[in-house]
């Protein structure tokens, strides 16, 4: 494909944004009108840690069952309309899905060529065992002299009675030039593993468009592409903050996402016709505040300064976003790391009414009690949650009902299962009611090389605003989610949180409101001085971005926190009572 002959923008299709999004979204996206690719993101850490062991037990494919029943559903009419399809479904094993698929095209006589890309897994260059020291594995926040890790960050150089702690797997985050070159060779469907959410809409738009690999302004408006349409329905009214405000049954199913990515790198955003859910201004807004870690997007193939983004209603379900500018790679990648930490469990019980706390304050010391000290000793998380307040005078008992969640972890089987039977000790001596929730033969390689230059990173951006504009008059109370509409998530051991003003007449305000200090104010008892919290601004779509480092702890799967990938922070700021300017309502 040449940009000579291919001048319109090219029409990418999301078909998946993890790996329990339905099969069958693959075969809509190809048969409710006409793309150009379909992409997939099948991978999170979560499911790539939980696979690893199982797959080198041989107790698991390696790669996303979805994706294969996907492509099975859907490969008829790939081969008909010639849809290229681009993804990361190969997950652990992207050579094992390359030759099911390649079985497939050859049974049903189909003219499509089947490519893998690998590269990904490193875990022969750094296994078997995790690294003795810090210092032989750098942690991603190692280089912000700002952030203090969680205490369970480098679990893995404690004590296993003496020996190593052997590595699970390693998988670096791959861009886009490997799938390009794969396109450029004739592929037509391209199986990966761990390569990074956004690099196969890059690779699709690359491709189409035939860039330079340094036309960063274009590649890094390809990665944003990619940043919005790879959580699929998140950009179409899923996960969306400003839900409430409109018919909740065209919102049960919302269609998935496809991008227009013209040859300047600038998308549109939309979707297909007669598909539930909607794409519009704050959509998209909420998606790409979605993870970001200030204003520079970091890939294999490019630094995307998005701090200028633009976003722009064009039409019925279509937003056109522009404004980003590109520059080299840094000489480094992303590298997910996983290893048997030891085991966790929770215990969730309930209360009803009267002297609730009391009841929780009596259970936690009695399960403390009964737990043996060396038991106490072995844990090392031991946490009682207190879900919920008991709404006053209640209308009835569910009203009156909270939660307590007990969180354990330990490097020992034993004492995170002698967590649970404490409470058999606590038995009948219970406070006054408590409840229990139990093909082919031939394959050819290639080399895809590396970037050809590289610029090294500088620090982030961190700052609260130059002036702080003053609102003098009467002001009102109001829920923050009132004026603003917001998105979280989690990156490892740290939550991204943006926020926007829905009024333009209000960013001034939000501007000058919403500062570090009021971050830190508006956490509340979850602060705790050990986090470190950077901000930046998106003037151009009203918006105020903050990373919060450590908050999440060890991140992922091993986070006591009940949030633990941060998805419902938002809600929780957006909740909160502030005094707003009469003036601006």
């Amino acid at each position: 494909m040449s940009s000579k002959t291919e001048v319109r923008p090219v029409r990418v299709a999301n078909c998946s944004g993890y790996h329990g999004d339905p099969a069958y979204e693959m075969y809509r996206q190809a048969t409710l009108g006409d793309v150009d690719f379909i992409t997939g993101d099948y991978l999170a850490e979560v499911n790539l840690a939980n696979n690893a062991q199982a797959y080198h037990a041989r107790k698991h494919p390696g790669y996303e069952e979805t994706a294969w029943e996907g492509i099975q559903q859907t490969i008829d009419v790939i081969a008909r309309k010639r849809i290229r399809v681009v993804i990361n479904g190969g997950a652990l094993n992207p050579k094992g899905l390359a030759e099911k698929v390649e079985t497939l095209v050859s049974e049903k006589k189909l003219n499509l060529r089947v490519a893998y890309l690998s590269g990904d897994d490193m875990h022969s260059q750094l296994g078997p065992n995790m690294p003795s020291a810090k210092e032989q594995l750098l942690h991603l926040d190692a280089d912000n002299h700002s952030v203090v890790p969680a205490d369970l960050t480098y679990s893995f150089l404690e004590n296993n009675n003496g020996k190593p702690v052997p590595m699970v797997s390693a998988h670096a985050y791959l861009g886009a030039r490997g799938i390009v070159d794969g396109l450029r060779r004739g592929a037509d469907i391209i199986i990966c593993g761990r390569v990074a959410d956004a690099s196969p809409v890059i690779a699709a738009a690359w491709f189409w468009h035939d860039w330079k690999e340094t036309d960063y302004d274009r590649i890094a408006g390809s990665l944003i592409a990619g940043h919005l349409i790879e959580c699929s329905a998140y950009i179409t009214g899923a996960n969306f903050a400003g839900f409430d405000k409109y018919p909740l049954d065209d919102l049960v199913a919302p269609g998935f996402p496809i991008a227009e990515i013209a040859s300047d790198g600038s998308c549109i955003i939309t979707k297909h016709p007669n598909t539930q859910g909607f794409v519009n201004i704050d959509t998209v807004r909420c998606q790409f505040l979605y993870e970001l870690q200030g204003t520079n997007y970091l890939n294999s193939d490019v630094n995307a300064f998005i701090g200028d983004v633009r976003v722009e209603d064009t039409g019925n379900d279509r937003v056109r976003v522009s404004g980003i500018r590109g520059s080299p790679p840094p000489p480094t990648t992303k590298l997910a790391v996983f290893y048997p930490a030891g085991y966790e469990a929770e215990i969730l019980l309930n209360a009803t009414g009267y002297a609730t706390a009391q009841k929780w304050d009596l259970l936690e010391k009695q399960i403390r009690h009964f737990l043996p000290p060396d038991v106490l000793n072995s844990l090392s998380t031991l946490e009682f949650q207190r879900v919920g307040t008991p709404a006053p005078n209640p209308i009835s008992q569910l009203d009156s009902t909270t939660y307590l969640r007990i969180f354990v972890a330990s490097l020992s089987e034993q004492s995170v299962a002698a967590v649970s039977g404490a409470m058999k000790d606590v038995s009948l001596k219970h406070f006054s009611e408590i409840n229990f929730i139990d093909g082919s033969t031939k394959i050819s390689s290639f080399s895809t090389g590396h970037p050809s230059r590289y610029e090294a990173l500088r620090p982030r951006e961190n700052y609260d605003p130059q002036e702080v504009k003053q609102f003098i008059g009467p002001t009102k109370d109001i829920r923050l989610g009132d004026v603003a509409l917001a998105r979280s998530g989690d990156k490892g051991a740290n939550l991204n949180f943006g926020i926007f003003v829905l009024d333009a007449r209000h960013w001034e305000w939000l501007q000058s409101f919403m500062t570090r200090s009021r971050m830190r104010w508006l956490l509340g008892n979850d602060w705790s001085d050990s986090f470190f919290i950077e901000r930046v601004e998106f003037p151009h779509i009203h918006a105020v971005h903050f990373v919060i480092y450590g908050i999440l702890g060890r991140g992922v799967s091993s986070s006591s926190r009940l949030d633990g990938f941060g998805k419902g922070f938002a809600d929780y700021i957006r909740d909160k009572v502030i005094s707003f300017p009469a003036e601006l309502l």
